[in-house]
């Protein structure tokens, strides 16, 4: 089987750089424009499952490619976007103010297990989706759609690969970009990362 993992598209919190973990905010126009591309990029795979974070951002994406399988999302609390806590909607300058012990142990090698003020670890996020990565590593008939969040995505790439989540900072997630793994006899590996060709044509890359 093949695993689709699809970062949402672009929220007002992406645009402005402000930091956004639970908060459930909808995707903008331009975020739209990009569910929809990658929703034409999936029309032609036999894809047999959607996965989704209940978050809006992530679902109303989801709910765009399985409608092109007339398929419903499975909504997955453990695909929610990690838990930042105090700084959901901050700026990175004011992240800096407020929190500097913070933002230099989450620099460091250790800062995975570092949680984030009032929210979760990556060590935390590691735990949450095990679980999940387990489950895909068994495989399925057809290929499978993973819709979520940025840190969460990086995590699950690390748990299906048997990497620990300190690996977390080896990935790039873009907005609305789609990274590929082979999943076979339990275990997988990697066809692509971070690939937006399909954001080309709408000069949204």
């Amino acid at each position: 089987m093949t695993l689709y993992l699809v970062r949402h598209g672009e929220t007002a919190f992406n645009r402005d750089g402000q930091g956004l973990g639970r908060k459930d905010v909808p995707l903008t126009e331009r975020g739209l424009a990009q569910a929809e591309a990658v929703a034409g990029r999936f029309a032609t795979v036999k894809v047999t499952r959607v996965l989704s974070s209940p978050l809006t951002r992530a679902l109303t994406l989801a709910g765009l490619v399985a409608a092109r399988h007339q398929l419903q999302p499975e909504v997955m609390e453990s695909l929610t976007e990690l838990d930042i806590g105090e700084t959901d909607g901050m700026s990175f300058a004011e992240m800096r103010g407020r929190f500097p012990d913070f933002l230099k142990t989450w620099a460091s090698d250790d800062g995975w297990q570092a949680r984030m003020p009032g929210g979760e670890s990556i060590e935390d996020l590691g735990r949450r989706v095990e679980p999940l990565a387990q489950e895909l590593l068994r495989g399925s008939v057809g290929d499978v759609v993973v819709v979520s969040h940025n840190f969460t995505l990086r995590v699950l790439i690390c748990e299906m690969l048997g990497l620990s989540p300190a690996r977390f900072r080896s990935f790039e997630m873009g907005l609305a970009a789609v990274t590929s793994l082979w999943v076979r006899d339990g275990r997988a590996g990697v066809h692509s990362v971070n690939d937006s060709c399909h954001l080309s044509n709408l000069n949204l890359a």
